[in-house]
């Protein structure tokens, strides 16, 4: 999928935003951000934002649907740490949806 340059980073901003808008202690998913965003069906575009995003964005705070984390070992672990100490309580492999899912506002954006 070829976007050309200003929409891309038109849309990576918009990610930006509503990612930055997840509270601690809360996860959405790639799919969820990206609606939120009103880019349905991107959410490969979200997790590559947030591959290339370093410590910019809270990342931990996105993950697979389900609650899965879908990031390579290193990343999942750190991952898995970071929103532990958020307060985010895990069910076996997977985040406590019913006590940790986001629920974005999308009028608000």
């Amino acid at each position: 999928m070829f976007d050309p340059p200003a929409e891309k980073e038109a849309r990576d901003q918009r990610f930006r935003e509503v990612i930055l808008s997840i509270p601690r202690g809360k996860v959405a998913s790639y799919g969820q951000v990206a609606a939120a965003a009103g880019y349905p069906r991107y959410h490969r575009q979200v997790a590559r934002l947030l591959r290339n995003c370093g410590d910019t964005l809270p990342w931990q705070r996105v993950a697979g649907s389900g609650g899965f984390i879908k990031t390579k070992l290193d990343s999942a672990i750190e991952q898995r740490l970071r929103l532990e100490m958020e307060g985010v309580r895990f069910v076996g492999k997977h985040i406590d949806l019913y006590a940790h899912q986001h629920f974005f506002r999308t009028w608000e954006f």
